[in-house]
């Protein structure tokens, strides 16, 4: 039987690897964040390790929920979501994106090389709310291409510009890199004037993909085919 002593002793246990983990990576970069040195200064044995986290990967996942949270509650970041203005809430996103990954370079770089090739669970909720954005930029009639392909686009531009910007020495890097990047990916997705909806057909069947799944009236399977012929028609459209 676990008792809460036994639960209390496990979360204590994890959180000191955790830290020894992050200790790691900060003081001697990603290379020296091993099983056997995290082991080592956290004082336990390696097979904790795997019975906590699972492999490095998962140790991995832990360090960077970690590192992001601490990131994310020491920071003050306006947001632009009351104000009705979906592409001002996603610049302030795609900011906060790059700034974490400059920040964090070595982690940045872990997470990129993750050796499941599976996308990590910060990874995975970041793109969980870059999707929402998305479609609130659906929703207000901007996007010109479908939620699928925008998702795609800002979420490898934002990830390839962080890369090639820890790539480049800091003196030398492109202070305007970061938004002229997200400045082109815009005029690919949006409506040409993003101030006024776009009526085009290919922008306003973009819009109603969004409404589909809350239209009264319809069966599931219903649903289901009108979706296949909105993909279908955005795909060709496209293509």
């Amino acid at each position: 039987m676990v008792t809460t002593q036994d639960m209390a002793s496990r979360d204590d246990v994890r959180a000191g690897i955790v830290a020894a983990a992050t200790e790691l990576l900060r003081e001697k970069g990603a290379n020296a964040v091993t099983t056997r040195a995290v082991a080592q200064a956290a004082g336990v044995q390696a097979p904790t390790i795997y019975r906590l986290f699972g492999d490095k990967d998962g140790l991995i996942d832990a360090v960077a929920e970690h590192v992001m949270a601490s990131y994310v509650s020491g920071k003050s970041v306006a947001t632009h979501a009351a104000t009705g203005d979906p592409v001002a809430e996603l610049r302030t996103g795609w900011r906060t994106h790059v700034e974490f990954g400059l920040t964090n370079p070595e982690l940045y770089a872990l997470m990129a090389a993750r050796g499941s090739g599976a996308p990590s669970p910060a990874t995975v909720a970041g793109l969980d709310v870059l999707r929402r954005r998305v479609r609130r930029l659906a929703a207000a009639g901007l996007l010109r291409v479908d939620e699928q392909r925008a998702l795609m686009m800002i979420h490898s531009a934002g990830h390839g510009t962080i890369l090639a910007l820890l790539g480049t020495p800091p003196e030398q890097r492109d202070p305007g890199l970061s938004e002229a990047m997200l400045d082109a990916v815009l005029t690919s997705i949006l409506s040409t004037t993003p101030a006024t909806p776009d009526t085009t057909t290919h922008t306003v069947a973009v819009t109603f993909a969004t409404v589909l799944p809350h239209l009264p009236g319809l069966t599931d399977a219903e649903r289901a085919l009108m979706a296949e012929w909105l993909h279908r028609s955005l795909t060709h459209s496209t293509s």
